[in-house]
């Protein structure tokens, strides 16, 4: 029998009944601090289980949220519905439509919550035909227009039974959260257990996490591994997206963690302080029949992410304002880095923390490297993609949408299909956008072309020179770029590259140089002069380096040059003389080769290395299997 994973979050105005109607639902009272037995209002996240039966039979299990509706506490109540699959939003049939219902029904709609059911509380005490009315008034226009709405009461019991018929209709008919292998839980508490530790819980998202994982909590960038893991008082293996789920951390402290903080592996990417993000603004009336005043630019605000409270700054892409019932693109420079993806919802706040202003969603969480980006469709990969790469040139495969709600094979697919249609190019370890790489390798090649023109004795370019030259700071771009050169009519020899049909010639006037290099090499061949004479003639060093890039010449060391046949000559010779004379030393090769010092030692070490001899002591002999 399968069981289906859900998150339901209660939302209404306080002293509606929200944490009552949880009891009469769970058996659990969710309020469990002091303060709030005291005052009788939750002011902090409360938790519960609900166990429901679909109408297929399929098991479902709902971990509960219930949220504090006083304004005081507005900033709790965010933390608890970031990542809520249903609301269960609450009405008391004797107050009606009040200032937070209204508040609360902003923050979901800001948060993209899009199913809920309304319990019109204390039926007993009111008119719920109505309340109902008003209810069906107030949702209009918003996602949550067609939500069933059913009358409730503690007291009596009634309505209890169909409420909860009605939320195991409602999850049954949804879709799970995906796995897309990208888990994050976004703390909402941390505590510590006498035997156990330090215990974090949250509500898991996007992947799953497995007892014994390596973790990472940002943004204290501390790593350590699950110990173990239980869901509403159940030991798992395994937290699936859609859990409420407890982990106790070995390695953690419980004064190193705090609400806001995430739970997700360390390969997803790091936390920022600046995101680009879309903002919008309600149309709506606040809770005081006022309509809010003109977002400004520069404003300073509290961004509500996840389960996280951070203090930022608003820059929008032009100067001006955002009207209620507008959008804008927009940064967000924040005082603390966040672990947010692409197509994360989020909450502003003023900053006197009475009023909610606006909402939006994160267009990319690494605001800081690039500009303020134009629309983009979030939710389709291969948009995501040609803008992601439009925007940075091109990005490491293995990163590419790392902070993304797809997974690694929804990107990987998309990028063969963008490859085929000739939108993006993708080498073995990178994807660029198509006019990004259209621009680069026409540099290189103008680049390549130009040294054959100008030096076109030389055999290429040197490969350094050109990285150096397109400023090509990733040796993945630069490696990408030389395979993509190599199979459209260039060559890579060694340290060069240049096009297939180049063959390296000295310009006329320089010969007349060769001629005199060669005749100075020639002349004592076993014995010739130093670099630095052959080198004072105008224009040799040029001609030298021809030389020596096409093998005429032979460079043993920086001052030590031969030509190449003196070169197998010598090699010849030291071969003949050991053959008949055995292992000989320095001297006795250099006197039998009638060469010098400054010659021997480096011709023999080249010997040495190329295998042709071995050095015993102070002596060379012919290696055995030559």
């Amino acid at each position: 029998m399968t069981t289906r994973h859900f998150i339901i979050a209660t939302a209404g105005h306080v002293d509606h009944g929200k944490s009552a109607l949880v009891k009469a639902l769970t058996g659990t009272d969710p309020d469990r601090l002091p303060e709030e037995k005291k005052r009788q209002i939750t002011i902090d996240l409360g938790f519960a289980a609900l166990s429901l039966t679909a109408p297929n039979g399929d098991k479902i299990h709902a971990g509960i949220i219930d949220v504090p509706g006083h304004e005081d506490f507005v900033r709790n109540m965010i933390a608890g519905v970031g990542s809520i699959d249903l609301a269960l939003f609450v009405v008391a049939a004797d107050d009606g439509w009040m200032p937070q219902t209204e508040e609360h029904l902003q923050i979901l709609n800001y948060l993209g919550a899009r199913h809920a059911v309304i319990a019109v509380t204390k039926s007993d005490l009111g008119q719920v035909d109505a309340v109902t009315e008003q209810i069906r008034e107030r949702l209009s226009g918003t996602p949550f227009a067609d939500s069933p709405i059913v009358p409730t009461s503690v007291r009596t019991e009634t309505g209890i039974d169909k409420l909860v018929n009605t939320l195991a209709t409602q999850l049954a008919r949804m879709e799970l959260q995906r796995d897309i292998g990208k888990p994050r839980l976004f703390i909402d508490r941390a505590f510590t257990l006498r035997g156990i530790g330090t215990v974090v819980t949250g509500t898991l998202t996007g992947g799953s996490l497995h007892r014994g994982q390596q973790i990472v909590v940002y943004p204290t960038n501390v790593e350590t591994r699950i110990r173990s893991i239980q869901s509403h008082g159940h030991e798992l293996e395994v937290a699936e997206p859609g859990m409420r789920t407890a982990i106790n951390l070995p390695d953690y402290r419980v004064d190193q963690i705090k609400r806001g903080d995430v739970m997700t592996l360390p390969t997803h990417g790091t936390p920022t302080s600046t995101l680009i993000v879309r903002l919008e603004r309600m149309s709506r009336p606040n809770g005081d029949k006022t309509v809010a005043h003109p977002l400004k630019n520069g404003s300073c605000v509290y961004v509500h992410h996840g389960a996280s409270r951070v203090a930022g700054r608003i820059r929008f892409s032009e100067n001006g304002s955002l009207e209620p019932g507008k959008e804008k693109l927009a940064r967000l420079k924040l005082t603390s880095p966040v672990f947010a993806f692409i197509g994360d919802r989020f909450v502003l706040r003023d900053s006197s923390e009475r009023h909610t202003i606006a909402g939006g969603i994160v267009l990319d969480p690494d605001g800081d490297k690039v500009s303020l980006a134009g629309s983009v469709a979030v939710d389709n990969v291969d948009s995501l993609v040609c803008a992601t790469l439009a925007r940075l040139g091109f990005a490491r495969r293995e990163n590419l949408l790392s902070k993304s709600p797809f997974s690694a094979e929804e990107i990987s697919e998309a990028l063969k299909h963008l490859e085929k249609n000739g939108e993006v190019i993708v080498g073995q370890n990178i994807a660029a956008a198509r006019e990004f790489w259209r621009k680069l390798r026409a540099q290189a090649i103008g680049l390549i072309d130009e040294t054959h023109n100008e030096s076109p004795e030389r055999a290429g370019i040197e490969l350094g020179e050109l990285r150096s030259a397109l400023r090509i700071q990733e040796p993945e771009v630069f490696e990408s770029l030389m395979v993509d050169l190599c199979e459209g009519g260039f060559v890579r020899r060694g340290s060069i590259i240049a096009r297939t049909s180049h063959r390296p010639t000295l310009p006329i006037h320089v010969q007349p140089v060769e001629t005199q290099i060669r005749d100075a090499l020639s002349g004592q061949p076993f014995d010739p002069p130093s670099r630095k004479a052959i080198e004072s003639a105008p224009q040799a060093r040029q001609v030298l380096r021809f030389l020596i890039e096409n093998g005429d010449v032979t460079e043993l060391a920086l001052d030590v040059l031969l030509l190449r046949e003196s070169f197998e000559r010598m090699k010849n010779a030291v071969h003949d003389f050991i053959s008949k004379n055995g292992p000989a030393t320095v001297s006795e090769l250099r006197q039998a080769l009638g060469s010098s010092r400054r010659i021997m030692v480096p011709f023999l070490e080249r010997l040495d290395r190329e295998g042709f001899t071995r050095r015993m002591g102070d002596k060379r002999s012919l290696r055995s299997n030559r």
